[in-house]
């Protein structure tokens, strides 16, 4: 988990780096291969199961007990969570 953290801060830091675009794509597919996707997180209803609440906002655009911001993305393979996602959840 810590090399796709750092992957994507490169990304966010330097997102017309070629070589960086080619390492994530390459990671990616890596993933893709064992399984591994990425939990729903934006714009999502909070699930206590694959989300780890640690900010709360009143929102009034929001509907209750949405995801309103994700700090660290959650990955799962199948139905096992490899990492809950940290998020922010409104209302």
């Amino acid at each position: 988990m810590p090399l796709i953290d750092s992957m994507v801060q490169a990304s966010q830091f330097s997102p017309d780096d070629e070589g960086i675009k080619a390492l994530a794509k390459q990671l990616s597919d890596i993933l893709t291969k064992l399984g591994i996707t990425e939990i729903e997180s934006d714009g999502a209803q909070f699930d206590p199961n694959v989300h780890n609440a640690i900010m709360h906002e009143e929102n009034p655009e929001l509907g209750e007990n949405v995801v309103s911001q994700t700090f660290q993305k959650g990955y799962k393979r199948g139905d096992k969570v490899l990492r809950c996602a940290m998020v922010k959840v409104a209302n």
